[in-house]
């Protein structure tokens, strides 16, 4: 929901996050190529799954940044009408069963 408080300079931290999965491409990379020379086929393939992730993740970011800016309302957009407490939902009163006259 849109208050009206927001940010004007607010941005997206999509660049940090492109820069940390190029850092855990480094290493994801590098732990895949260690320990197949060592011989330890589990962790270079749990490394390999790792890279996996973090080619994927990257992709996205990328295509997030190419996308550029979307649309945010500017100042001259005020914000939503606060809620009116005054207005708000009451559910209806619960009425007795009515009884039967006896005649």
């Amino acid at each position: 929901m849109r208050t009206g408080s927001e940010p004007v300079t607010a941005r997206s931290a999509l660049r940090m996050r492109l820069w940390l999965s190029v850092w855990g491409l480094i290493w994801a990379i590098f732990g895949t190529v260690v320990f197949i020379l060592v011989g330890q086929p589990g962790w270079a393939a749990a490394c390999a799954a790792l890279w996996v992730i973090v080619t994927v993740d990257m992709t996205m970011i990328l295509r997030h940044i190419r996308e550029g800016p979307h649309y945010q309302p500017g100042r001259d957009v005020p914000p939503y009408e606060p809620v009116d407490e005054r207005r708000r939902y009451r559910p209806p009163e619960r009425r007795r069963p009515s009884r039967p006259s006896h005649p």
